[in-house]
């Protein structure tokens, strides 16, 4: 089942879709500058808010009955997976701001 992550097409278990979409996000932030790069943070957010609403909505239907365990569980690890990529993401961003605070004038 193919899976939207920044607008990258995600098919399976292929970690060649993940790679482009790292390299998507690199690239707009080089050369797009600070808008194209907000625009990207943006959506990398928009797209942990939509998994997790998925995860949401399967973990009700599974309650209900409606739905199945499997589609819940893979639905709450592509959430958490979404959810680790924006944390090391602002990992990323916060440790470069302190180094570029770090350097004399």
């Amino acid at each position: 089942m193919p899976t939207q992550i920044l607008g990258t097409t995600i098919s399976g278990a292929s970690g060649a879709g993940l790679g482009r979409t790292t390299k998507a996000l690199a690239g707009d932030a080089v050369t797009g500058g600070g808008q194209a790069f907000s625009e990207s943070l943006g959506k990398l957010l928009e797209g942990v808010e939509g998994t997790q609403a998925n995860a949401n909505v399967a973990i009700t239907n599974m309650v209900e009955n409606n739905g199945e365990v499997h589609d819940a569980m893979i639905a709450m690890q592509r959430a958490e997976m979404s959810l680790q990529l924006t944390i090391q993401v602002r990992n990323k961003l916060v440790q470069a701001y302190q180094d570029i605070m770090r350097m004399p004038i």
